[in-house]
């Protein structure tokens, strides 16, 4: 199937939420079209995913929630300093592009823009995220398939995949076999357990998403710290 233009997308056809056969040039002609819109786009080896238009309400809520309890670890764990990029165009020239909706840079080296380079964060410069997410409103089988098979080739060590309509969070690390596999507990913040993820996620029933998150951080004052590694040598 070829790719859609630039033109075409601005003749106002529905959202594109399925992959396409493409070429890299296809996705850059996309990327830096002049579109007013609104447009995620992603590409892996030879294949696009558009997607048009606003966010809804719940993506737009469950995203702000999910990136504010990022924040609220961060602030409990001062030790360890953090960089939240969330929706930020990451790119592989000639084989990856991906713009998550939650991003997060653990430690001192995480991308930072300089005058006259392009806004987006190159990989073949810069290392890869230590956690990457995808809220899923209507996206979900593409976040739990095409999506994952892109960040694990991209070598991103943890992928979330929180489904809005279901109240789930799926949580994935990767192995050394280069795949991902379910995992329990977070990687990139030591010591958060998804179950406690899902359980703020389902507080949105019951009320608004500063509610949940305000819940979220008298939860995670409870939780044992994790051990010093500097202080034990």
């Amino acid at each position: 199937m070829t790719a859609t233009s630039p033109s075409q997308l601005s003749a106002g056809l529905p959202p594109l939420r399925r992959w396409h056969r493409a070429g890299w040039q296809d996705y850059v002609a996309l990327r830096d079209a002049p579109i007013r819109e609104r447009m995620k786009l992603a590409f892996d080896r030879g294949w696009l995913w558009v997607d048009m238009g606003g966010e809804g309400i719940n993506h737009a809520g469950v995203s702000d929630l999910f990136t504010s309890l990022l924040f609220l670890w961060a602030l409990q764990h001062p030790e360890r300093p953090f960089s939240s990029l969330g929706r930020c165009l990451l790119e592989k020239p000639e084989t990856q592009a991906c713009a998550p909706d939650l991003v997060l840079y653990v430690g001192e080296d995480f991308p930072r823009w300089q005058p006259g380079e392009p806004r987006r964060v190159d990989l073949t410069r810069t290392r890869v995220p230590d956690l990457v997410g995808e809220i899923s409103d209507t996206t979900l089988a593409s976040d739990l398939d095409e999506q994952k098979h892109l960040y694990a080739a991209l070598g991103v060590p943890e992928y979330w995949v929180v489904d809005v309509q279901g109240g789930r969070v799926f949580a994935f690390e990767l192995a050394e076999n280069g795949q991902y596999r379910v995992c329990s507990t977070s990687r990139a913040l030591a010591g958060l357990p998804m179950t406690l993820l899902e359980e703020t996620l389902q507080r949105l029933a019951e009320g608004t998403n500063t509610g949940a998150a305000a819940w979220f951080t008298q939860q995670i004052a409870q939780l044992p710290r994790p051990q010093d590694d500097s202080a034990a040598n």
